[in-house]
């Protein structure tokens, strides 16, 4: 059956690495499902995607589907600095896209491939606005926690207290979630953040979270069933994670690296004993300050532990400077570490030599450890990584915590890390983690694999997207293109689409 009699779905992805991933992950399982599913995101990252990976206009074939991508011009110069600025990027992106976005459904259209439904990442909220405008059903892609998606449910609505600028050290009580304290609570809420653009971009979501008919969610309901059985009464949520295991298309060649992979770190893996190794990655936003990176690098040095670290360049743009490992640290290490600008996490994750990670607790980090069993050592920064990193420790029990985040405003000393690194490599409480570990991976193993809760959720997303591609094809003018549509609502509350 060829591409074009399939139902088209068109993800819309916000520019960044830590959204690129989940959603193009979701669109390779929405194709191993059989749809077609066009991929769009800025042509910056399209040309980083060429370069790193293998993607192309033409349909590939994902288990039962396909999926293509088409790239489009944001209305900047590649090298523009206010990129890096939130604030004045988002606003530049919301304008061009709500533009180019329909011209795209309509070449679609005129080319046979009808668009059915829009799906977005958190940041362009404007995409469900689109999709409305076009009489078009659209979903959301939520890549972080359920947990996180409360606690931002629950500031923007007003329902709990939170820290403020007259109390800011108030613990926060969500319903169905451990007490949170002050400096646990996803930190773009807390009044003094650093990042109120980054707030203003989550909570931007949060106005027109009517739009979307589901809010499809990177977890799974054993992972956090108390809180996503409570939030599922509040949104329509599906939890359909974890992403990045595809049991229909396992090794798909369709990647979403901005960077070229580095394989040669899996080699060097393969020579080390098992359980030998620690894996250090801070994602791709999170910069150290250059003291805590020396410290972790002293830590590392007199312990004697082997590692395999990820030391990311900054962005040109972005104001940092680059970080250095103290003199002669690397001749000293000789073959006992590996420091690598960007490493295929999944496959190292999945090594049995690796023993640890110590990661900054992005969500895509901590599902990939839970899912691959791998414990972890919990150092967040900001963000969401707070709050990860209470589920990791406390109720995952898959962690050892390091720090308490930014706010904390100190350098952890390389004794302290040296501890923490041996605390999650050997004895006791090293078994346990490592044992819960792979409970967990387990568990997400059975919801993705077919007929498991994440596998039953997706499907019926993709029924219910074949069942209002139909109403729509039913209630389409001799016209054609999606623009002619309206919505009507009627009384029962169903949406009526018409000419």
């Amino acid at each position: 059956m060829g591409s074009e009699s399939l139902v088209h779905v068109l993800l819309v992805s916000f520019p960044g690495q830590g959204h690129v991933n989940p959603l193009l992950r979701l669109g390779k399982r929405l194709a191993s499902k059989g749809l077609l599913v066009t991929f769009t995101t800025p042509e910056t990252t399209g040309k980083q995607m060429r370069k790193a990976s293998n993607v192309s206009e033409e349909p590939t074939a994902v288990g039962d589907g396909y999926i293509r991508f088409e790239f489009f011009e944001d209305g900047w110069d590649e090298d523009e600095p206010r990129r890096q600025d939130l604030d004045q990027y988002l606003p530049q992106l919301e304008k061009v896209g709500k533009i180019v976005i329909p011209e795209m459904i309509k070449r679609n259209a005129e080319q046979n491939r009808p668009v059915s439904c829009l799906i977005n990442n958190p940041f362009i909220p404007w995409v469900s606005v689109v999709a409305e405008s076009l009489g078009l059903p659209s979903a959301m892609l939520w890549v972080q926690s359920c947990a996180c998606f409360a606690a931002y449910y629950h500031y923007h609505h007003g329902l709990v207290s939170f820290p403020s600028e007259t109390d800011p050290e108030i613990d926060v009580q969500l319903p169905s979630m451990p007490l949170l304290k002050y400096d646990e609570v996803p930190s773009f809420l807390h009044p003094t953040t650093p990042y109120p653009f980054l707030r203003r971009a989550i909570l931007g979501q949060y106005k027109s979270l009517d739009k979307p008919f589901c809010i499809l969610m990177e977890s799974f309901q054993e992972l956090e069933p108390e809180i996503i059985e409570y939030m599922s009464k509040l949104c329509p949520i599906k939890p359909v994670g974890p992403l990045f295991k595809n049991p229909k298309a396992p090794n798909s060649a369709v990647r979403g690296d901005l960077m070229p992979q580095a394989d040669d770190c899996i080699d060097w893996l393969n020579t080390k004993p098992p359980s030998s190794v620690v894996y250090i990655s801070f994602g791709s936003v999170v910069y150290l300050k250059q003291e805590q990176v020396d410290e972790i690098a002293h830590a590392l040095l007199n312990s004697g532990i082997t590692f395999l670290w990820v030391m990311k360049p900054p962005h040109k743009d972005s104001g940092y400077e680059l970080l250095t490992l103290p003199e002669g640290f690397l001749e000293k290490v000789g073959n006992n570490g590996q420091v690598v600008q960007w490493s295929p996490q999944e496959k190292v994750l999945a090594h049995p030599a690796v023993a640890c990670f110590v990661t900054h607790c992005g969500w895509n980090s901590t599902m990939e450890s839970l899912s691959s069993g791998m414990p972890v050592v919990a150092f967040p920064q900001w963000g969401d990584q707070v709050t990860d990193a209470v589920y990791l420790t406390e109720v995952f029990k898959t962690g050892v915590r390091m720090c308490r985040g930014e706010a904390e405003d100190r350098i952890i000393a390389r004794d302290e890390v040296e501890k923490c690194l041996k605390e999650a490599m050997v004895g006791p409480k090293a078994m346990e983690m490592k044992q819960n570990a792979l409970k967990w991976k387990a568990a997400a193993e059975a919801a993705i694999a077919e007929g498991g809760s994440s596998d039953r959720n997706l499907q019926a997303f993709v029924d219910e997207v074949k069942r209002r591609s139909m109403e729509i094809a039913a209630g389409k003018s001799t016209k054609g293109v999606g623009g002619d549509l309206t919505k009507k609502s009627t009384e029962n509350g169903k949406v009526e689409v018409e000419a």
